[in-house]
């Protein structure tokens, strides 16, 4: 009797460790699923995008690239447009860290005007990523990191082709983009480098187009005005003001390409075909895909790994030997 009680004893806390172990293996393939999911946690992780504007093939490429890596991840992006606007911008960073976003990444408008929101975030200890602009502060403390090109090498690159393909002597017209934004600054800063050692070099005018097409078209409208076949370079902070700019070059009669030489930054597609046509003459590559470089810093961050103050993203040159390799890979 006693033998028999012993054996069934011994069968049912078999039995019941058996269930224990099986109950735990769920609980542990439940728990790595969910880990797996917007990156670590029981929940999907929502993060912000505050994007500084979605009006030109560069901006709508970036925000089109951080929301399909998003949903690769399985990340729930909350995007928002600051409609070129830096106080909407600050709003917007200030609903994100309202509604306890795990990260935000911000494409700022601005170099100034965002320390309030950045300081916000911090406050709220929501990481900060700063995406294709930089912002005024200091990484690992206002903002995790900046992510994006290094504009002032190209802005010198630009500046180096134009010298040596005048032969150092050129009357130039500089449109400069969204006037405080770190990109303008440093693309202006990188290619009157390049040219200071090269008198010859002459700057007929600088003037602010917002990076867009209409404005790079009407103010290049008024410089021929002022500077007629004074101008024999175009150099433009981004592709869509020099588009604006052939527009006007060619209403005014003059041969962009040829007796004006055209020269940018981006690579966006519609440069590379202006390229190819001859209407333009280079474009320094500023790549807007950052999705996965932004969500793999993010996931770094998670896993406690050190983060660079500054990562840059390598870009590429296209000239009349390479563009049309390129355009169908260009956005």
């Amino acid at each position: 009797m006693k033998l028999l009680i012993s054996k069934s004893f011994v069968g049912a806390i078999v039995l019941l460790s058996i269930v224990l172990i099986l109950v735990g293996c769920e609980r542990k393939s439940a728990g790595t699923s969910a880990s797996a999911e917007g990156g670590s946690g029981s929940r999907k992780k929502v993060v912000g995008f505050s994007q500084m504007e979605n009006n030109g093939p560069w901006r709508i490429a970036e925000t089109k690239s951080m929301s399909d890596e998003a949903a690769k991840r399985g990340y729930e992006l909350v995007a928002t447009d600051a409609q070129t606007q830096t106080s909407k911008q600050f709003s917007d960073v200030e609903d994100m860290v309202a509604r306890k976003v795990d990260a935000i990444f911000l494409a700022p408008r601005e170099f100034e005007g965002l320390a309030g929101a950045l300081a916000a975030a911090k406050q709220a200890k929501i990481p900060v990523f700063l995406i294709d602009r930089e912002a005024a502060g200091t990484p690992g403390q206002d903002y995790v990191t900046f992510i994006g090109s290094n504009f002032i090498e190209e802005g010198q690159r630009a500046g180096e082709w134009t010298v040596k393909n005048t032969n150092g002597k050129a009357g130039i017209i500089i449109l400069e983009g969204t006037a405080g934004s770190s990109v303008a600054l440093d693309r202006n800063k990188g290619f009157l480098d390049a040219i200071k050692s090269s008198p010859g070099m002459k700057i007929l005018a600088s003037q602010p187009a917002d990076f867009t097409r209409a404005s790079g078209q009407k103010v290049m409208e008024n410089l021929i005005q002022a500077h007629g076949k004074n101008i024999t370079v175009v150099y433009t902070h981004n592709d869509e003001m020099a588009l604006g700019a052939i527009q006007a070059l060619k209403a005014a009669g003059m041969n962009p390409g040829k007796d004006v030489k055209v020269v940018s930054v981006d690579g966006q597609k519609s440069a590379l075909e202006a390229i190819v046509a001859g209407d333009m003459n280079v474009t320094v590559e500023c790549n807007p895909r950052f999705g996965p470089i932004a969500f793999d810093t993010y996931e770094k961050y998670l896993r406690g790994e050190k983060i660079p103050q500054k990562i840059i993203v390598p870009d590429k040159f296209f000239d009349s030997s390479n563009a049309a390799k390129f355009i169908d890979k260009s956005y």
